[in-house]
Formats: C-alpha cells, structure tokens, sequence
C-alpha cells in the first residue's frame, strides 16, 4: 500500500506566546502517476497516492477519451512500477486528446488545444436530480467528519457524491481539485452506479473544468463550499447544472438552475432575501482575493 502522509520535522513558532517548539508535522505525499494509453500516449498525473485505478478510470473518462467505462478492455498496474497503470480501450473511444504530457494537480483544462471543441461536444444535461435545500446546508459538515487527510495534513481537497435523499455515497481526497473529482467519478463508474442519479460536493472553487468533469458524467447539481468563478456559473447555466455555491451551515448561493433545487415550505421572499445576501458575500469574497 502506497503511503498518502510522511511526518517532517519542523520548528513553530507560537506568537501569542513568544515561543518556539520543534515537532513533527504530517505532510501530504505528491507524486507522479503514469498512465499508459494503448501503447501510444503517456500521461503523467500528479497526485496523492491511492485509488490510482479510479482516478485513471475518472481522468480518462471526464477528459473524453472513453465514452463508458465499458470500453477499458484491460487495466493493470506494472509490477515494476508502483505509480505506473496500463490501460488497454476498445476501437475508437480511446483517441489521444492533444494534451500537454505533464498533469499537474491543479491542471485542467489549461492544457488542452481542443477546449473549444471540448465545450460544443458537451450536451445539455437533461436528466438528473431534484434535491431539497434542507440537505445541501449541511454537507460540507457531513464531508468534512470524512476527510481524514486533510485533518492530518490540512493539505488535500475532497469531492463526495450524493444521492436524491442526500446520502454521501463516496468521498475523495487529493491535493489536486481536479483529481478528486476524477477520483470520486471513477469510484462510481467501476462499481457501476450511475452518476446521472447523483450530485457533486466540491471543499474549493467551482471551477470550468470541474463543471465540465462533472457534466461528462450527467452530473446535475454541483455544491461548493467556496464560490465559483465566472466561466464556471456560464458554462453551468448552459449546460443545465444546478451550480450551487458558499454551502455552508449558515445556508447557500444557487448560481444557476434553482429549479432543480426544492425550496418547498419557503416564502419567496425569505428566498429573495436570502439570495441578495449571499450574493453580496460572494462579491465581498471576490474583492478580497482579486486584492
């Protein structure tokens, strides 16, 4: 088993009490995931170790290089190599995008020269969930009892799916945002649970590359803890995803699609009171990072 933490030595300083002490802390573990495609594309991930396998079923399929899981003939990691997997597609699902061969963790679809081409395959999600809001101000909570690397390290991000009713159905964790989501959509694909009947819980930013990620898979409601960037709440209205921002225990910012979130036993104008409010948080937020 590949280990996700190592403890380092390290000095803190306590200012409130004009003093120093020397610890060990736990630091996440970064590392290099090669992904071998058909014998003809390299792609070289950076990334937390472990559920390498979902995250090469979640990358290949959310950057459209497989249609379903369906077409992995084979999938095997090699004995010389811990961090390397082998995958094997059938016919045409599996043509190299043009992508830069180096991932980092933070990487989406910066590296790709066929965004826009990208963007215009992607269909509407037609389908998908309704959810009520009483579920969805809490979940950053019920997630977080689930990070157990970021409360070790304070150093990864997570993405969980959930149902209709809002039952956590997965929760991964990685240093790259990205990465979780491929992750956690990977999970799903190999166990054979379809997506289309779930949400998305992002613990960062909302942003285009995660919307798109998440409507290859039919996702249909997206909720982030933070907020999203501007390209993400377009591209989610077009795409017809409920994205959903600042979720939080004190409530949330419906971006887009309110409709398929269920405000039943709500005023309208608690509603329009609400949203003013949170919009003005999210400005307030934005201000402050642009600074």
């Amino acid at each position: 088993m590949l280990d996700t933490t190592t403890r380092y030595p390290v000095r803190v300083y306590d200012h409130n009490r004009s003093t120093t002490v020397d610890a060990l802390r736990s630091l996440v573990v970064e590392s290099a995931l090669v992904i071998g495609l058909n014998g003809v594309a390299d792609y070289t991930i950076m990334r937390t170790p472990g559920n390498d396998r979902e995250l090469t079923v979640g990358f290949l399929f959310t950057e459209g290089m497989i249609a379903r899981v369906q077409s992995i003939l084979t999938i095997r990691e090699c004995p010389e190599s811990p961090h390397s997997i082998v995958v094997e597609t059938s016919e045409a699902c599996a043509v190299p995008v043009k992508r830069n061969l180096v991932v980092s963790s933070s990487c989406g679809l910066c590296g790709r020269a066929d965004m826009d081409a990208l963007l215009e395959m992607l269909g509407r999600v037609t389908e998908g969930i309704q959810v009520a809001h009483t579920i969805l101000y809490d979940i950053s909570k019920r997630v977080f009892h689930e990070q157990g690397l970021f409360n070790a390290t304070g150093a990864t991000h997570a993405a969980a799916l959930f149902d209709e009713q809002g039952e956590i159905l997965a929760v991964r964790e990685d240093v790259g945002r990205h990465n979780a989501v491929d992750k956690v959509i990977g999970a799903a694909l190999l166990k054979g649970r379809p997506t289309t009947k779930m949400g998305i819980f992002l613990s960062g930013r909302a942003s285009l590359e995660l919307v798109v990620k998440a409507a290859r898979a039919g996702i249909s409601i997206m909720v982030s803890v933070s907020a999203p960037t501007h390209a993400a709440v377009s591209m989610a209205d077009k795409l017809g995803i409920a994205l959903v921002g600042f979720a939080r225990e004190s409530g949330f910012t419906v971006y887009t699609h309110p409709e398929r979130i269920d405000f039943s036993g709500l005023a309208a104008k608690d509603l329009h009171v609400s949203s003013l409010i949170a919009t003005d948080e999210a400005v307030e937020l934005e201000t402050l990072l642009a600074a």
